[in-house]
């Protein structure tokens, strides 16, 4: 393990939302950041360009599914902490590709759990899961908690939960510093464009500018506890400082549906959702979660992490945070 005064974290998957906040945040708290991404020279890097860091994290190509790299990698860099943020994240591109992404989602974390154990079994290990785990589940046990029986309702949420078991297997079996955040619906400017969050602010941003076709979604119905991201990567490390390890949701407590964020975002913008926001049933997902909201009672308590941030004001944050964004991203083309 390093042993400088500094400590260094190792961000599985640093390109993404997640890893590019946690990487800002990791920096502010006086770490050294290694940041993976299967091919860095590929990827493209703009997050982190937006927030200012890309100088300030070395990177490295890593393919999690080689056993052999990703042990070399933890011999090379001598992380105190490793985040894995690495996934194929889409519950929609699960449906499409359910071999894969269960392969990837499982296979890359007993990947980095066995070269750990072969390392420094010392090393504290953060493994994000998912709260589509729990699938669709009773109204009457709402707000989930921890300890909540999961009953997936998609191949990427099969995916995620089998990953959360191999985590807590090992923390079990061998006495290992794992710990895995469960995390709701998270949203910021650097969430991908195949959200639906996204793709409803892109879209209202867009029509200000005079598209013409409308939005459409699928079930907008659907009820969610959504939350801001740059606040709840906090969370993901301060798991990681604790005095033993444990697993805890991550969410802002509250619920709201599809249909009442979009026309709130329509709404703030002097948009009209009942002209311009239409359904197409093709989005329809063949197994969808009606509603899904979360307590996160243990992570005041025990974490001392605190979000207090209503529905309408983080859409109002989204809304300041985009119109920043595409002002940089203007310039950034120029």
């Amino acid at each position: 393990m390093n042993q400088s005064n500094k400590k260094t974290a190792l961000i599985v998957g640093i390109t993404g939302q997640d890893g590019a906040y946690l990487a800002l945040h990791l920096l502010d708290q006086g770490y050294k950041v290694i940041g993976t991404s299967r091919d860095v020279r590929r990827t493209d890097l703009y997050r982190l360009d937006y927030l200012g860091i890309r100088d300030r994290v070395s990177l490295c190509s890593l393919d999690v599914l080689n056993r052999t790299w990703v042990h070399d990698c933890f011999e090379r860099y001598q992380p105190n902490e490793i985040y894995n943020l690495a996934a194929q994240s889409s519950v929609g591109k699960s449906f499409q590709r359910p071999a894969e992404t269960l392969s990837y989602n499982t296979n890359s974390v007993l990947n980095l759990l066995e070269a750990i154990r072969e390392v420094d079994s010392n090393i504290r290990f953060y493994q994000a899961s998912s709260s589509e785990m729990f699938g669709n589940i009773s109204p009457e046990v709402l707000p989930v908690k921890e300890g909540q029986i999961f009953h997936p309702a998609s191949p990427y949420a099969v995916s995620k939960a089998a990953a959360h078991w191999i985590a807590v297997n090992y923390r079990e079996a061998y006495g290992m510093f794992v710990s895995c955040g469960i995390l709701f619906n998270h949203e910021s400017v650097l969430r991908g464009d195949d959200y639906v969050t996204r793709k409803i602010m892109s879209a209202a941003f867009e029509m200000l500018d005079g598209r013409k076709a409308p939005l459409l979604l699928g079930n907008v119905d659907v009820v969610r506890d959504w939350g801001y991201a740059p606040k709840y990567v906090e969370a993901m490390w301060l798991m990681l400082q604790q005095p033993e390890p444990s697993d805890f949701l991550i969410c802002s407590g509250q619920k709201c549906s599809l249909r009442q964020y979009v026309y709130t975002v329509f709404q703030r913008l002097g948009l009209d959702p009942d002209k311009q926001v239409g359904t197409d049933p093709s989005l329809y997902r063949a197994v969808d979660l009606n509603e899904m909201y979360g307590n996160n009672q243990k992570a005041r308590s025990q974490l001392g992490w605190n979000y207090s941030q209503s529905i309408d004001e983080l859409i109002e944050c989204l809304i300041q945070d985009e119109r920043a964004f595409r002002n940089w991203n203007v310039g950034r083309k120029k």
